[in-house]
């Protein structure tokens, strides 16, 4: 049995009666936490959607992670963040969230992810492993960097980047903590509770 888990990534943006379809699917199978992101939208909109989606989460003891700012995290109350390489101040970031999580984006880079995890980072995340629709790819990960990275850090490590159901074992096999999709999820043929569904059964039978 794997100790993966899922990582479960918001739309881009939010399609009209996303709450309902979100409870669904948490309520579907395992899911570790749910990140908030929405790229470029106003801070109102983000906020509104933290207001209506994390109470769903935390419902459910699934963590509720808000994507590129840590002060809107902290503000209101989000259980952590997630930050990319250029979003900010990452050891501010870490002082700001005592007690929460904060995870950081690290591409490919083992330099990257050392750096992250000494300034106290709680997981750090490598991708993209496949092609991915949700952005454009700008650093390709290999297998072999979960394995190192397992082997010599207890920090947790989140996989990204176009990972489904039908490709997702190497990575478990490799020693990834979290496996974060969106379109696996999302974008499932029967909807989105099956694509929990279905994620988690590969992550078990890997």
């Amino acid at each position: 049995m794997s100790d993966c888990r899922l990582y479960l990534i918001t739309p881009p943006s939010l399609p009209p009666g996303f709450a309902k379809t979100l409870a669904l699917a948490l309520d579907a199978g395992d899911v570790a936490c749910l990140q908030l992101r929405l790229k470029d939208a106003p801070a109102d909109v983000v906020a509104r959607a933290v207001e209506e989606l994390m109470p769903i989460a935390q419902a459910r003891d699934v963590a509720f992670i808000l994507n590129d700012d840590a002060q809107t995290a902290a503000r209101l109350g989000c259980d952590g963040a997630h930050l990319g390489q250029g979003d900010g101040d990452h050891a501010g970031a870490r002082m700001l969230l005592d007690g929460k999580i904060l995870g950081i984006t690290c591409h490919a880079s083992r330099h990257l992810a050392m750096n992250a995890g000494e300034m106290g980072a709680d997981y750090v995340a490598f991708g993209a492993f496949f092609p991915t629709a949700t952005k454009a790819t700008e650093h390709v990960a290999e297998l072999e960097l979960l394995a190192w990275w397992r082997e010599v850090m207890e920090i947790p490590s989140v996989a990204i980047g176009g990972i489904t159901a039908g490709n997702c074992a190497p990575l478990v096999q490799a020693g990834a903590d979290f496996l974060a999709v969106v379109g696996a999820v999302w974008n499932h043929p029967e909807g989105a509770a099956a694509g929990v569904t279905a994620m988690n059964r590969a992550i078990a039978a890997a």
